[in-house]
């Protein structure tokens, strides 16, 4: 899913906001640590564990055969809403809808926001190299920052404008050997897909919620109306094979559902800069599957480009190693 946010100090996707922002209190599936050691220890497993758990979006969207990005992002959706429903009753004993209504418009800003970065995300996927989508979506953390400077009126560390400056030389080269082609477009649109991925924490931030949950469970049932009516606008079918059906409603669970719910408990315990250079697993181990289970490589642009983009979110984590998130502000 490949989720991050902390233009301070540094993380891969949006999901990665501060620490704060994914408590989960409430689940009791798994006991709580009885040390702070252990908690690390818990931590480091399950942030690594969600990591690896997103990183398969490439090869699960590789392995669909017939159906397109609205057909995937439809079937991807209902379960993961229906996922997500049930596992915030359970932890909270309340409607999710009571959650957002709480919360209020920032929160709708933030569900449709998340359509946009799905779409691109898959689209990106199935027109351009997995490790070309993936890395690109890394971005996402950068552009938040900016946009939490402009919007929010947030401070943005010298060394993340340095760090932007870095990964927009190395986007540059990974784009560069494919002007005027498909691919050119999956890259613009695995951009977007950051764009939106970086607009979703910045409205959390705005609404100062302390959940994300509400948020992606809203952005499910957005997204199941945009993709049902532009399915049906279109005249594509609503109905997939078993195999296609299948695999999407699969990374609607295992993928972003599970995914999240460990990234939420293991985020608890660790540090921003160390959740940024865990989830990194994320960008790193996408290109591998696609590489190991279809034999997909990457162009020699996206692997230099991509090695100075993960050098730019590595060094910026680093940087900020000491550093506390600065607190919510208003717009």
């Amino acid at each position: 899913m490949n989720v991050a946010y902390d233009g301070y100090e540094s993380s891969p996707r949006c999901y990665r906001a501060e620490r704060d922002l994914f408590e989960l209190t409430d689940m009791t599936s798994v006991a709580p640590p009885t040390s702070t050691a252990d908690a690390h220890k818990y931590g480091v497993l399950f942030v690594f564990a969600a990591g690896v758990l997103w990183s398969t979006v490439g090869l699960g969207i590789r392995m669909i055969e017939d159906a397109v990005v609205w057909q995937i992002l439809l079937y991807r959706s209902i379960s993961m809403s229906l996922f997500l429903y049930v596992v915030i009753r359970l932890r909270s004993g309340e409607s999710p809808f009571d959650q957002i209504r709480r919360v209020g418009f920032p929160s709708v800003v933030a569900g449709l926001s998340l359509v946009a970065a799905y779409s691109g995300g898959i689209y990106s996927i199935q027109n351009t190299s997995v490790a070309n989508a993936m890395l690109l979506f890394a971005t996402a953390p950068f552009m938040a920052a900016v946009l939490g400077w402009i919007i929010l009126r947030e401070r943005v560390r010298v060394a993340t404008w340095v760090a932007i400056a870095v990964a927009i030389g190395g986007i540059a080269i990974m784009v560069a050997d494919k002007s005027g082609s498909v691919v050119l477009r999956g890259s613009l649109a695995a951009l977007g897909s950051a764009f939106g991925f970086a607009v979703f924490t910045v409205a959390l931030r705005w609404g100062r919620t302390g959940e994300m949950l509400p948020s992606v469970f809203l952005s499910g049932l957005f997204a199941i109306v945009v993709t049902f009516g532009i399915c049906q606008f279109s005249g594509l079918s609503v109905a997939l094979s078993l195999h296609d059906g299948a695999i999407s409603m699969g990374m609607g669970i295992f993928q972003v559902g599970a995914g999240l719910i460990l990234y939420t408990l293991g985020s608890r315990s660790l540090p921003a800069a160390e959740l940024a250079l865990l989830s990194l697993a994320e960008v790193l181990l996408g290109p591998l599957w696609v590489w190991f289970f279809l034999g997909e490589t990457a162009s020699p642009n996206t692997l230099i480009g991509g090695a100075v983009l993960l050098a730019a979110i590595a060094g910026n984590a680093m940087s900020g190693k000491r550093r506390k998130p600065p607190p919510i502000t208003a717009p």
